[in-house]
């Protein structure tokens, strides 16, 4: 469903604030759709997690060392890029 943030009602678009967690501005335009998670089988799921351990030990191989600092520098230059308004809360 999609709906122009000018004709939501007041609840609508406060709980569509609240999911974003931001404020929208009335030129805003929301989409909303539910999604049913796959159905995966126990076997799948393991073969999943192992495939996404085996990956993280790649990267995490070839990553440079970093301070505790450096670290948090990068997830909020990260957070930032992709989040507009996004203030560290160290």
């Amino acid at each position: 469903m999609i709906r122009d943030v000018k004709d939501l009602s007041p609840d609508q678009k406060m709980a569509v604030e609240s999911l974003l967690g931001r404020p929208v501005s009335e030129r805003e335009t929301v989409s909303v759709q539910a999604f049913q998670p796959p159905v995966l089988s126990d076997q799948r799921r393991q073969e999943i997690v192992g495939a996404l351990q085996q990956y993280f030990a790649e990267v995490d191989a070839k990553r440079q060392p970093a301070s505790v600092q450096e670290a948090d520098d990068i997830i909020d230059e990260a957070m930032r890029d992709s989040r507009p308004g996004y203030r560290s809360h160290r």
